[in-house]
C-alpha cells in the first residue's frame, strides 16, 4: 500500500473521497484475515472492524481541512504506546455495518487505501499542540 507522508496528502484524498475511515492496527493483512474486532472489556466478537470517520462534520465549518485531519489522526496516536509499535493507523473505504461501545463504526467490505506515515502523526501531534491553550487539554494516556 501506498504511505501517506504529510497532513496535506491525507487531507486531499479526504477531498476527492467520502466515507473513508482510519484504523489504528497492525494493517490490512491482519484484520481482513478475521474482519472483525472484539471488544476489548467483553472479548465479544462484533460485526466488522472498528474504526473511525474521517468525513468532515458539518460543525466544523469553514475551518481548516488540515486541522480537522490532524485532530483526527490525533485521537488514537496513543495506541502504539498501548498496544506496540507494530500498530499503525491506515485510511480505509468501507461500509459501515454497527456501532461498537464506544459508538465508533463497525466497518465491512473494507478497501485499504493506504498508510498513514509516522511524519504525519508527529504533524498532528505538533499541530494539535499549538492549539492547546485555545482548545484545552485532550487526556490521552502517555
Amino acid at each position: 500500500m501506498p504511505v501517506l507522508h504529510t497532513i496535506e496528502e491525507l487531507a486531499r484524498l479526504l477531498e476527492r473521497h467520502h466515507g473513508l475511515y482510519l484504523r489504528w492496527s497492525r494493517g490490512p493483512g491482519v484484520d481482513l484475515a478475521k474482519a472483525s474486532s472484539r471488544d476489548e472489556l467483553t472479548g465479544i466478537a462484533m460485526p466488522g472492524l472498528s474504526a473511525n470517520p474521517l468525513d468532515v462534520e458539518r460543525w466544523w465549518e469553514d475551518r481548516p481541512l488540515h486541522l480537522w485531519v490532524a485532530r483526527r489522526v490525533h485521537d488514537y496516536e496513543h495506541l502504539p504506546r498501548e498496544k506496540g509499535p507494530q500498530v499503525r493507523p491506515w485510511v480505509l473505504k468501507g461500509v459501515e455495518a454497527g456501532r461498537g461501545p464506544d459508538n465508533e463504526p463497525l466497518v465491512v467490505d473494507v478497501d485499504p487505501l493506504c498508510w498513514v506515515g509516522d511524519e504525519v502523526i508527529e504533524a498532528s501531534r505538533a499541530e494539535v499542540a499549538r492549539h492547546r491553550e485555545e482548545w484545552g487539554p485532550l487526556k490521552r494516556g502517555r
